[in-house]
């Protein structure tokens, strides 16, 4: 024990590997590759698929060289009248950027709520909202639907964006960050400075929660960019999101999966631009994160 008896002092065990200057193995890179290769595959895949032709996906042999028909199926899903790829595109943009900003903005309230103020039902409510991701959401939708008609909003982009301004797990994700984050003595100093609940949570919590509101970001607007059942639910095909738009292509008699595979590496590829430049900093922000936790 220490001289003010409120601190133990433990003895520091030396932990191998970077702290002692040494790099990682052979195993650790050798298996960083599997896991980079594996997850690359599918995109891969339907990269040579998409390259091809209309006989390409029923060969006997595989090829496991692209052919040279991308840009001309890239060129077929963008022209065509009725995928309307460029509106889809729009759409999905939109509806993405909403929900992801709503479900952080909400997510990191409730969750600094939930972790740092103490109010009556507090664990009740959050162990309600946890209980909320067990159930499935198709047993919401015809429900869902009639509410959307009733408000006159089907068919339109808010019949997508409105359902998922709130996460049950951005605020689970939100209240196990910040309990561990962002310390009483922070919110203490704010209130004695004569600062309010709500300029405490801008000025202290949410810088404090950034690393984790850039994951939660990331995570909400992927799932929404790749959302199909409730958008191809409630949308018009003429106002459609962009999984929505894709599925069009195998609305025909024939569908030619070349250009199915090369719609969907289009759809992809803003994706991998978000993780080029956001990349750098999402990493950056969880280990500055980690770093002050």
């Amino acid at each position: 024990m220490t001289g003010t008896g409120l601190l133990e002092r433990r003895p520091v065990r030396r932990r191998r590997g970077l702290e002692n200057g040494q790099r990682p193995g052979w195993k650790a890179y050798g298996f960083l590759t599997a896991v980079m290769l594996g997850s690359m595959f599918p995109i891969y895949w339907s990269f040579l698929i998409g390259s091809g032709d209309a006989s390409t996906i029923n060969q006997q042999d595989i090829v496991w060289w692209p052919g040279g028909n991308f840009l001309t199926n890239a060129a077929a899903v963008l022209e065509s009248d009725s995928v309307n790829f460029w509106k889809a595109i729009g759409n999905s943009i939109i509806v993405s950027t909403v929900v992801a900003a709503s479900v952080v903005l909400f997510s990191t309230l409730a969750g600094f709520a939930f972790a740092k103020l103490r109010f009556r039902g507090r664990n009740g409510l959050l162990i309600f909202v946890i209980a909320t991701m067990a159930v499935p959401t198709q047993l919401g939708v015809v429900p869902l639907f009639i509410a959307m008609s009733q408000l006159q909003l089907a068919g339109t982009l808010w019949a997508v964006i409105l359902p998922a301004v709130v996460s049950a797990f951005g605020v689970f994700w939100m209240t196990q960050y910040l309990a561990q984050a962002l310390p009483y003595e922070l919110i203490e100093a704010a209130r004695v400075d004569g600062a309010s609940m709500i300029r405490t949570f801008w000025s202290v919590a949410l810088p404090a929660a950034r690393p984790a509101a850039a994951m939660l970001a990331l995570f909400i607007f992927i799932a929404t960019w790749t959302n199909f059942f409730w958008p191809f639910i409630v949308l018009d095909r003429q106002n459609p999101t962009l999984p929505v738009a894709l599925s069009l292509l195998q609305s025909n008699y024939f569908v030619d999966y070349s250009v199915v595979m090369a719609g969907v590496i289009l759809s992809t590829i803003p994706l991998l631009i978000l993780f080029v430049v956001a990349g750098r900093h999402l990493v950056s922000g969880i280990m500055q994160g980690a770093i002050k936790g």
